[in-house]
């Protein structure tokens, strides 16, 4: 009996606890998952998701030494479930800043549609190779690339959200760099030929 009266305390402290960070974080991290999912029910869905998974891992006594890392972690696999689920969008959605700051559309950057089939054909190989070279990453090296070169974001912000030092997010930089180089070389050279 002792041990039922002794626990009611300790779980109303992880509540207490819980709850704090729900309040804290929850507006951040709502804008956070809501700049990458179109959808807001969708946005919805995977901030209640990431919450609930807090709850969980407080039950089960899972320590977390960055609460507000761990929460930007889980919303960022979250929002990767989601859009393995549904049909991920094309690179020539993406956007990358150009020279004034302006941002491009990568299909700017491509070949153009409007240059004729050949031109058309390269595009589509050249988009698919893309996407296939970033799928063989690391998803730590993946992350980083995708949130530095085609979301825009700064290396200080996305260490803010998940914990991980600036020189780590570097270096995660530079290795998925050397890998889509190194990837994507063959592709290169096969259309420069002359």
């Amino acid at each position: 009996m002792n041990d039922a009266a002794s626990l009611e305390p300790m779980s109303l402290e992880q509540d207490r606890r819980i709850s704090e960070v729900v309040r804290r974080e929850q507006s951040r991290l709502r804008n956070f998952i809501r700049r990458r999912v179109p959808d807001p029910r969708d946005a919805e869905d995977i901030l209640q998701e990431v919450f609930y998974e807090l709850v969980e891992a407080n039950r089960l006594l899972m320590p977390i030494e960055h609460v507000a890392g761990w929460l930007f972690r889980v919303a960022r696999n979250r929002i990767t479930d989601l859009f393995r689920k549904k049909k991920p969008e094309s690179f020539s959605d993406a956007a990358a800043a150009g020279n004034d700051e302006e941002l491009l559309q990568w299909e700017e950057l491509l070949p153009s549609p409007n240059d004729g089939p050949d031109a058309v054909y390269a595009r589509s190989v050249l988009l698919d190779e893309l996407e296939f070279a970033l799928d063989e990453l690391p998803d730590e090296q993946r992350e980083v690339f995708v949130g530095h070169e085609l979301e825009g974001r700064s290396f200080k912000e996305m260490s803010a959200e998940t914990g991980v030092s600036v020189n780590t997010l570097l270096s995660r930089k530079h290795y998925a760099v050397l890998h889509l180089r190194e990837r994507l070389r063959s592709i290169y050279e096969e259309f420069t030929k002359t």
